[in-house]
Formats: structure tokens, sequence, C-alpha cells
């Protein structure tokens, strides 16, 4: 699997006019050798050239890390650096000549700068010469990511135990962070927990707030599976009965996210599925409020390409995997949010979230 994803990016690479990418420890140095390797001060680096060969330098310390992650195993020619060497200068001994090279966008500055000055050549960003090929899931990529999406789901069909009037929202979000682990992933990646006014910030996390009573929650959480690919999903949540308007509104986003959801399919835009949830808030005077796009491309990362998003004219296509998560913001009063993943099929697109998108009164 790992050498096909090298040859993919090296017909990327030759199709572009470069010759080399370099990547340094990130979901895209995971995706193409299944290292997941510290991103540390000593430099760690994967370069990949048009013809298909492959090089990974790393730390002498870092070295049997590498090699029990199989790097070798993928074709990868392996080189370890002394602390007394320049790890850049012994790269480019063995590279040679480099004339078009492209760095992955999350590589560190100052790591950009000191390859750049060991080319002698200006490094550019890789953009899509991997982007386009990671946002395209296979099919074990897909089940990865209903995998996540069932075991958040999990999660969320339990917050009933968790979320009521008199607890704080920090003191939720620790039972949720735990119920994440045991419902099968790695890591915790994010929590939030909004009530209230707290949910007209849509990245509010937790605080130390008590949770009213008849008040909106917005429990929006995710984590990384032991198979690295990520969940997401966000509920909203009364504790009692919300006010009569917030409910009216929250009858309009439940349209807008289900309008999106089934519009989406191979061909659309990603900025047309955006229009078509943003549209209809709008209608109904909530456009205002709905701040942020519509939705996230996930896999490695949490958010990742495509971006379902204005100006965003890229056709979806059959191995896409995305939020459609519209919302609603009121300052100083409440907000909303619906989300679910879905991976699109050859005629439309599958949900990984499955709990009710109701609000859901606890």
């Amino acid at each position: 699997m790992f050498k096909q994803r090298i040859q993919r990016v090296a017909e990327s690479l030759s199709a572009s006019g470069n010759d080399f990418i370099f990547v340094t420890p990130s979901a895209d140095l995971k995706y193409l050798t299944g290292y997941e390797a510290l991103p540390l001060e000593r430099i760690t680096c994967l370069a990949i050239n048009s013809q298909g060969h492959a090089w990974m330098i790393v730390p002498a310390l870092e070295r049997p890390a590498a090699v029990a992650a199989k790097v070798e195993d993928s074709g990868i020619e392996l080189l370890d650096w002394q602390e007394t060497e320049n790890p850049y200068a012994k790269f480019m001994d063995v590279l040679g000549c480099v004339e078009a090279p492209l760095v992955n966008n999350l590589m560190w500055v100052e790591k950009a700068w000191k390859l750049q000055e060991a080319i002698g050549k200006p490094v550019a960003l890789a953009n899509t010469v991997l982007s386009d090929i990671r946002e395209i899931k296979s099919a074990a990529e897909i089940e990865a990511l209903h995998e996540a999406g069932r075991a958040i789901d999990a999660v969320h069909n339990q917050m009933h135990l968790w979320l009521r009037p008199g607890r704080t929202e920090r003191e939720v979000g620790r039972d949720i962070a735990d119920a994440i682990l045991r419902a099968g992933h790695e890591t915790v990646d994010f929590v939030i927990v909004a009530s209230g006014p707290n949910g007209a910030s849509p990245h509010h996390e937790v605080s130390d707030r008590v949770i009213g009573a008849n008040e909106p929650v917005v429990v929006d959480i995710g984590g990384t599976m032991h198979s690295g690919y990520c969940s997401d999903s966000t509920r909203t949540y009364v504790c009692g009965t919300a006010p009569q308007q917030y409910r009216d509104y929250y009858a309009v986003l439940q349209e807008a996210q289900q309008a999106a959801v089934e519009y989406a399919r191979p061909g659309v835009s990603c900025e047309s599925v955006d229009m078509v949830a943003r549209n209809i808030l709008k209608d109904h005077g909530l456009g205002d409020y709905f701040i942020h796009r519509t939705g996230h491309g996930i896999g490695l990362e949490t958010h990742e390409e495509p971006y379902i998003v204005s100006g965003n004219r890229n056709l979806l296509r059959e191995g896409h995997a995305f939020s459609i998560e519209p919302g609603f913001y009121i300052p100083n009063k409440y907000g909303a949010r619906i989300e679910d993943i879905v991976t699109c099929s050859a005629t439309g697109v599958d949900n990984a979230n499955n709990t009710t998108h109701d609000l859901v009164s606890l």
C-alpha cells in the first residue's frame, strides 16, 4: 500500500514539473510510510523523486523507531545522522541535484528554510500534489471512518448519563473524554460542551460554567481510532425544554443539514453543498448567524481537503469524506450545530454518524 502511494506521488510530481518532494513528520508522512514520527527539533524527512525513488533521513536515536515502523519494507532507503553532523548537507550528498523541490504544507518554516539553503534552490508548497491523493479514500479508509463514526455515536448515545443541570461543562467534558477512549479511540482530540450563551462560540471547548435548566448545549466531540482515522460529530441537547424561538430555529437547521446531505453526491461542487445549507438558513433570517463553512474533509486529520465552502469549485468525487455541519450562533444567547461525517459513494453519500438529528431533551 505504501509503495503504491509513493508511486502515485511520483507520478503527480512528474505531471507538475517538479522533481522532488520533501515530507517531514505529519499526517502526510504517516499516509506515505506508516511511520508516525514525532515532530522534533531534529529533522526526520522523507524525500521522493519523480522516478519513484524514496529516501528517509532520521536522527540516529530515532532509527530503531523507523525500523520498527517497517519503513524500509516500502522500498525507502533509510539514512541516519549523528548529533554532530549537518543532516541537510548529508541528505543532499545522497540525493544529488535537486532542481524543483516541493515541501509538505505543514513543514516547520525552520526546516523548510534549511532545506532550501542546502538545495540551493527555492522550495515551494506541495499543495495538491499530496492533498489530491490523500483526499480520495480507499474502501479500507472509508470503513475506518465509518468505524470511527460508530464509536463516536456510541458516546453521544450515552449523553444522558452526564449532561444535566448543576454540573459544569468541564465536569461533563471529563466524562465524555473517558467515554471516547472506552468507545475504542486511541486519543481524545477535542471535547466541546457549550451551554447557553457559550453555544454561540463554535469552538468554545469547556469552562467552569454551570449548566442551567432548559438551556441548549452544543456537544462537538471527536478522537482518533487505533486505525489512525478520526471521528467528529456534533449534536445539540437541552436540559429540559428549550424556548420556543430556539426550537423554531433548530427546525430550520435540521432542514438545512438534511437538504445538504441529500444534495451531496459526486459531480456537484463543494461550494454548492455549502450553498444548499446556507440558503435555507438565509431564507429564515439565520444567514448572518451561520459564521463558518458547511464542512471539512476528514481522514488521518480531523480537518483536511475537501473543504465545503463558498469559493471551492472543485467537484465531489467518489471516495471523498467530509462533514456536513451547518449551525447558527446568536451572540450572548445560544447556538446550535448538527454535524455528520459522510462519504461519497457512486450516487450520493453514506452517513458515518447515525444518531438522531432531533434536539434531544435530557
